[in-house]
């Protein structure tokens, strides 16, 4: 293309090209808005239009990286062959062909939308694998929607009509290889950052469709910022839930449901909640818990921890639902453990869910999340907002807070340090309304294992290399409570203390396919009002905080957890259950069942064989009912994720 007397160089014409799918995305984007008009028209617009713009060149740029890689690839390799007539016209016929597919699945889905309530994800091929009257459906459809028809070829001939030409240089030219390979290596970078969602770092995951829910205020809006080519790519060879059919309908309700169904006229209790969700904070590490462990001698590594276990609620027995840090949120959260994917990376995680934010928020509660990384960060600021936190504190936050130091308190790698940020914490809830529902995800806890060059010498290696920072946080947690007791809602609170997941063990107790899931679950009330501090010989999970909390509190409306309120069951019914490389495993009355979800491979006595060694597969009547029940909670999870029933409606 020549604009005066000069000519677009091929890189030229290859960002003019991109910026045309750019506006070809976003006029699909109004016609999907348009055509779904009544389900947006009220609530849409209520989000911040900055959030929804910036969200959608997000998953825009993402979307149109994936679906372009070949034509930017061949549009900038560094050789001058590229430039010849026929090379491009390849080209063209590459970048019309693969924007046309993006644009019919985008404008598809401007219709099926009604149907599905999410944009589509590669399932969709399995979910009608087995129909044959597809086209029948879809020519009804054309008709229908004969005006989408029309914009989607009058899109697809821009593509055609518009396309920037390239004329380079075909001369050899010493200039012409060191210029392009710059050029080459700096776009396909790019390229790169784009297809990730923005940033190289290793604390930035790269995006899921579950991070559309961060510029949204409801999971459906999601579906607004996302793009179908973007939607498909990244669930693609991504396990689904698949439903299996253990049970009919009644006789699954009768074994197991997560309809958490509460008594009304029960009196509610106005008191705080604070969640503490500490990274890597496994219960190995915790010596009041392992009274025990190395023949009665063990001191553990949480001083100011163990002095909290002994004026709270414990247990015996308790364990996370998932062996990452996506994995811990849902499950603390909003009770949804982790099964086969994790939640945050699976098509689920679009459905409409809620929580312990979510449920207190219908009782006016002010909500909010706390994490101290770049904000966005592992998705946690999407699922926040999705399960019901109104506000969200990062990096961000804290740097704009002139009590504090800014980015020279953050650890070079993944975020804030524990202490700056606790203290933060403390103050910011301080300025909240009562009563308040928070939590933090803490940071300082993890791989590469530093400590601030202040406690380098107060904190020296020990044993293993998380050890120095566990001693850290454990500081770090006894300074904000130092700090939060001299307000006046601490009294007024009750908190939770859990582990995301857990990490480095020098203890064979801690390496088996259970010991790896041991966690912490921690109850705390000053005011011993509601709670009272005892050790259980109980089973205690993540997912049951939020139904323990909310009775604790007297709730009285409905909702969904999948865990249990361990208030109102007897320590012989408590149970746990996680997911670990394939095998479901289920934890009750001194057993383990180890299930893959067709044939039971393990079945162990935890309480005289913690270490796994005598598989007692089909040799014992308890075997039977732990099955069933496991079955149950499998089935019924899978169902509700597959038709996105996760709240009470």
């Amino acid at each position: 293309m020549k604009i005066g007397k000069h000519t677009l160089s091929t890189p030229a014409a290859l960002i003019c090209n991109i910026f045309m799918v750019y506006l070809i995305y976003f006029l699909c984007r109004v016609v999907f808005v348009a055509e779904n008009w009544s389900v947006y028209s009220e609530t849409l617009f209520k989000n911040d239009l900055s959030d929804l713009i910036i969200g959608s060149l997000v998953f825009d740029s993402s979307g149109i990286v994936y679906t372009n890689a070949l034509y930017i690839v061949m549009m900038l390799i560094p050789l001058h062959y590229k430039e010849g007539i026929v090379y491009q016209k390849i080209c063209k016929g590459i970048f019309v062909f693969c924007n046309s597919v993006g644009i019919i699945a985008n404008l598809v889905d401007c219709v099926y939308f009604q149907y599905s309530g999410r944009r589509t994800t590669v399932t969709v091929f399995r979910e009608f694998s087995n129909e044959d009257n597809l086209v029948s459906v879809f020519g009804v459809e054309f008709i229908n929607h004969w005006y989408i028809v029309l914009i989607g070829i009058a899109l697809i001939f821009c593509l055609f009509r518009f396309y920037v030409k390239s004329e380079g240089d075909t001369r050899l030219k010493l200039f012409y290889y060191v210029s392009h390979t710059i050029v080459f290596v700096g776009l396909v970078l790019l390229a790169v950052c784009g297809m990730r969602g923005g940033g190289f770092s290793e604390a930035v995951r790269p995006i899921t469709i579950s991070n559309a829910n961060q510029y949204v205020n409801r999971p459906a809006e999601a579906s607004v910022i996302l793009n179908t080519p973007f939607s498909m790519i990244r669930t693609y060879n991504k396990k689904p839930f698949s439903t299996p059919h253990y049970f009919d309908k009644n006789e699954l309700d009768s074994i197991y449901s997560p309809v958490i169904q509460l008594a009304e006229n029960k009196e509610f209790k106005n008191k705080n909640v604070v969640v503490f969700i500490i990274e890597s904070f496994g219960r190995e590490y915790i010596g009041s818990l392992n009274e025990n462990l190395e023949g009665s001698n063990y001191k553990g590594y949480t001083p100011f921890m163990d002095s909290i276990v002994n004026q709270s609620l414990t247990f015996d027995y308790s364990f996370c639902n998932g062996r990452k840090s996506i994995d811990g949120m849902p499950s603390i959260l909003s009770s949804i453990p982790m099964f086969v994917e994790p939640f945050f990376l699976t098509p689920a995680s679009l459905n409409d869910i809620s929580g312990i934010a979510g449920e207190l928020g219908k009782k006016g509660y002010h909500t909010a999340f706390f994490h101290g990384a770049q904000n966005g960060s592992m998705g946690f600021q999407a699922f926040a907002r999705a399960t019901g936190f109104q506000e969200y504190y990062g990096r961000t936050e804290y740097n704009e807070d002139s009590r504090f130091n800014g980015d020279d308190d953050y650890d070079g790698t993944w975020a804030i340090w524990d202490e700056p940020f606790f203290q933060f914490y403390c103050l910011k809830m301080s300025e909240f309304q009562q009563p308040f529902v928070t939590s933090i995800f803490t940071a300082s806890s993890h791989h590469p294992y530093a400590v601030p060059s202040e406690y380098k010498d107060i904190y020296p290696e020990e044993g293993l290399p998380i050890h120095k920072c566990i001693r850290y946080t454990d500081n770090a947690l006894r300074k904000f409570f130092d700090t939060a007791k001299k307000h006046p809602w601490f009294d007024n609170t009750i908190f939770v203390f859990t582990s995301d997941h857990t990490n480095q063990s020098d203890h064979p107790e801690f390496q088996t396919d259970l010991g790896i899931f041991w966690s912490p679950v921690i109850i705390y009330d000053p005011s011993k009002e509601l709670v009272t501090p005892c050790r259980r010989h109980a089973i205690a999970q993540q997912i049951d905080i939020m139904p323990t909390v909310l009775n604790i509190l007297g709730y009285d409306n409905s909702y969904i957890a999948f865990g249990q309120d361990l208030m109102n069951t007897p320590d012989s019914s408590t149970w746990a259950v996680n997911y670990n490389n394939g095998i479901y495993q289920f934890v009750k009355n001194d057993y383990l069942l180890q299930f893959d979800g067709n044939n039971v491979v393990g079945f162990f006595n935890i309480k005289n064989d913690w270490m796994l060694r005598d598989n007692l597969k089909g040799r014992l009547p308890e075997e039977e009912q732990l099955l069933k029940e496991l079955k149950a909670i499998i089935q019924s999870y899978m169902e509700r994720m597959n038709s996105d029933e996760v709240v009470v409606r």
